[in-house]
This record gives structure tokens, sequence and C-alpha cells, in this order.
């Protein structure tokens, strides 16, 4: 995808607990019926994810998540063209995304629950988003504090970025997400909301 203009990102959770729409599309025909309709309604990527990020929610074991979101990727892309990111937060997860059709990976951890993620990113040269979280998912709501969210954020994005680098990954495969409801209250997430300009400084496309 080349950025320049507003891009559209489709979410698709096939999993029964996302805060969302889990247990919507966990069987195989409704999330594929669900990914049709997307792209036939301006999507230009769909993100697939198998473990639910809401707050809360429990690691999910890999073969379990793997077996959720492979068939899945395996026939959006055997019908369409339209990209796909993988939401994880596993090497091995990524590893059998890619193989099924997968060609970006979204890490809602920001490449800190897996060592080994960024490195298989960087082989395979793989676009990222790289996503701010405070805490887990299983504790991320847990009275959340930052001196300055905006600063704090901003200074983990300039560090994150430069050790993406220095293994390889380049500059145009780099998607930020300022994290808006993981690890942040209400007052947080409006204030990144309305202050979302401060990150275009540091020259990256910005997921919201």
């Amino acid at each position: 995808i080349e950025f320049g203009f507003p891009k559209l990102m489709g979410i698709l959770n096939v999993t029964p607990d996302s805060f969302s729409d889990g247990g919507k599309h966990i069987q195989l025909n409704t999330a594929l019926n669900r990914a049709k309709f997307m792209e036939e309604n301006g999507v230009d990527i769909i993100d697939i994810g198998g473990e639910s990020t809401r707050p809360g929610a429990l690691t999910v074991p890999i073969l379990e998540e793997i077996k959720r979101i492979e068939p899945v990727i395996k026939s959006i892309s055997a019908r369409s063209k339209i990209p796909i990111s993988v939401d994880t937060r596993k090497s091995e997860v990524a590893s059998a995304a890619r193989r099924a059709g997968a060609s970006m990976v979204n890490d809602v951890s920001g490449f800190t629950f897996d060592p080994n993620l960024l490195c298989y990113c960087s082989k395979y040269k793989l676009p990222v988003c790289v996503m701010h979280m405070q805490g887990s998912p299983e504790n991320m709501q847990n009275n959340p504090k930052y001196k300055n969210e905006l600063l704090d954020i901003y200074d983990f994005f300039d560090q994150k970025i430069k050790f993406l680098k220095s293994i390889g990954i380049k500059h145009n495969n780099i998607i930020i997400d300022p994290g808006i409801g993981f690890g942040k209250n209400l007052k947080h997430n409006i204030n990144l909301i309305s202050n979302i300009s401060i990150f275009h400084s540091l020259g990256f496309p910005i997921l919201v």
C-alpha cells in the first residue's frame, strides 16, 4: 500500500471474546463474508486477529491462535488481492500467517512480547505496525499513569524506531499506532486523539 492520504483498515477478529466483534466471525464462512463486505465497501487492508486484546484478556496458546487465523487468511488471499495484516504478538503465528498470505504484522505489544518477532519481520522484509501499550491486556487498564502521555508515547516511538532500523526494518515498512484504549484512561485517549499531529514529525503513517 502506498501511503500519502488516509487508508481504511478493516478489523476482522476471529476470536470468541474480542471487545467489538468477538464471536461474530469465528466460523470460516462468516469471516469470509465479513471480509468480502469490507472489501466491497472500500477497505484498503484487512487486519486479522486470533487473540483478543480487550482489557482483561488472557494470552491465547500459539497453536490455537494459528488454528483460528490460518484458514481465514488462506481463503481471503486465494480469492482477493487485498493486502492482509496479521494482528499478533508471536513470531510463530506471524510465520504461519505469512505462509498463508498475510503481508504485514501488526503487534499491539509494540514488539515487546516476543523478541523473535522483529527478527522474523526483518528477515522477510514485512511491513510492521508498532503500537504503544502500557502493560499487557491482562492489566493495562489497572490505573494507567503517565508523566505526559503525549511526550511519553512520542519518546517510546522515537526509541523503538531507532531499534527497528538498527535490525534492518526499512523506514517505509514502519507504521506507528499510539494505542488508543490500550493502557490509557479516557483523559489520555482524548488528549491523544486531539493532539495526534504531534506524531507526524516522526515521519511515519499513523494507525488509529
